[in-house]
Order: structure tokens, then sequence, then C-alpha cells
């Protein structure tokens, strides 16, 4: 890319987001999305368990994949840097616009602010590259398929990597309800490797690094922050790829 660039640390980011999300006496300001998140995701329960659709089986089988996430998701950045004009790392509002209409999206107004302000934990109104990751996948999930503006511009891969994620999730919702409780997600992940051998960036308490809000629960939206950081993805990912590495890699 020939651009030198400074980034916000991962941890940096989760504790804007934690300081964020735990200081909101209130009701949370996304709980609309995530109401429709978690029916999203009781919804692809039960039509991935009905035809045997969920890839995963064990915590063993999501570690494994760890490696095709991260290398699956590291092809957005080409995207993301292309959209960075002024090169500061982040996407605002306008060159999300911007962004959104070369692939020829129709989203409605409302559906892009409403994904852009989950996107944007720290409220600085600019995505950064993780959040950009979050907001892709947020939008090919909720999207209906038959819409005009379906989000059909990401490669064959990349949609496999989605849907991988939607499934890792899966596994580990229990009862189906989309969302995530303690005592599932500790005893699953915990399945084959003690916390002290956890691979990638797993802390020991992995429930409560997801549950950002510190409601006792954690929707997928929470989920989906929290493992990209787990396969080692952060805000700094990428900068050093190859230039053919570009556009084409999500279309």
């Amino acid at each position: 890319m020939g651009k030198s660039r400074c980034y916000p640390s991962q941890k940096s980011l989760s504790n804007k987001f934690i300081g964020m999300l735990s200081c909101c006496c209130s009701k949370s300001k996304y709980s609309e999305l995530d109401a429709q998140l978690e029916k999203k995701m009781s919804e692809e329960k039960v039509i991935r368990s009905s035809s045997g659709q969920i890839s995963f089986n064990s915590s063993e089988s999501i570690y494994s994949w760890f490696p095709k996430f991260k290398e699956g998701l590291k092809k957005i950045k080409g995207v993301f840097e292309q959209y960075d004009e002024d090169s500061n790392g982040a996407i605002s509002r306008d060159e999300l616009s911007k962004c959104l209409g070369k692939f020829n999206l129709q989203l409605k107004e409302e559906r892009i602010t409403e994904l852009f302000t989950s996107c944007d934990i720290n409220q600085s109104q600019e995505i950064q590259f993780t959040e950009f990751i979050v907001f892709l996948c947020l939008m090919d999930l909720l999207e209906e398929p038959s819409s005009s503006s379906s989000f059909k511009v990401i490669s064959k891969e990349l949609k496999e990597t989605f849907d991988r994620i939607v499934d890792a999730f899966l596994f580990l919702d229990k009862n189906g309800d989309g969302k995530l409780n303690k005592k599932d997600v500790d005893k699953s992940l915990n399945e084959f490797y003690p916390w002290e051998k956890s691979p990638g960036n797993i802390l020991k308490n992995p429930f409560m690094e997801m549950d950002q809000d510190r409601n006792g629960k954690v929707g997928f939206r929470e989920f989906l922050f929290a493992l990209i950081k787990w396969v080692g993805i952060d805000d700094s990912i990428g900068v050093e790829m190859d230039s053919d590495e570009e556009i084409s890699d999500i279309e």
C-alpha cells in the first residue's frame, strides 16, 4: 500500500467499548438492533440445525478455523483503505456512503445509520477496521437475500467466513434463543482446552470479555467483536498486504 498509518490498539478499542457500554444505566441505544440480531440468530439456529448445516460440533473445531477466519477477514483491508480517503485509519459516514455507492447498494438511510452507529463503539463518528468488519458482517446477515440492497458484492470466500462465524455463535447458543449465557460458553470453550492452553488471544474469562455491557448475556454483535480479536485481527492488520489484495478480493 505504501502508506504509513497509526492505528489505535485493539486493547484500547476494547477498553473504550467496555467504558462506554458499562456506564449505560438506561436502555441501550443498541437494543433494537440487538433484538433484531437475536431473532435472526434464533431463526438461523432452527434452519441450520434442521438441515445439518452448522459446521462446528466442538470448541476444537472452532479453534481450528481461527487461521481461516483471520485470512478471510484480512482481505477486507484493501476495501477499507481504498475508502479511507484521508488515510486516518477510520472511515467516516460520508466515506462509507461512497463505499456502498460503489457497490450499488441501495440500503435505506435509516439502516445504514443504525448499523454505523452500532459499530462505532467509541462514538467517534468514524469506524475503524475491526468495526468495518462488523458492519459488513451485520449487513450481510440482516439484509434479505431477495431485496435489491442485499449484499451480493462479497466474494464466495468471505461469504463462507461470515457464515462460519455465524455457525460458531450457533454452536455456543445451546438453547437457540439468539444469545449466549455464561454457563454454556464456559463449558463449551473449555471442553478441549484448559484456559492456560487455550489458543489465540482468548482470555481466561471469555464470557466476561464478550459481555461488554455486563448484562449477563452475549449477543452476536458482542461475540463478533470478541472473535475478531481472538483470531488475531486488530486495526493495524493488513497494512503490509500486497497491492493486488485490493477490492477484487471482496467483489
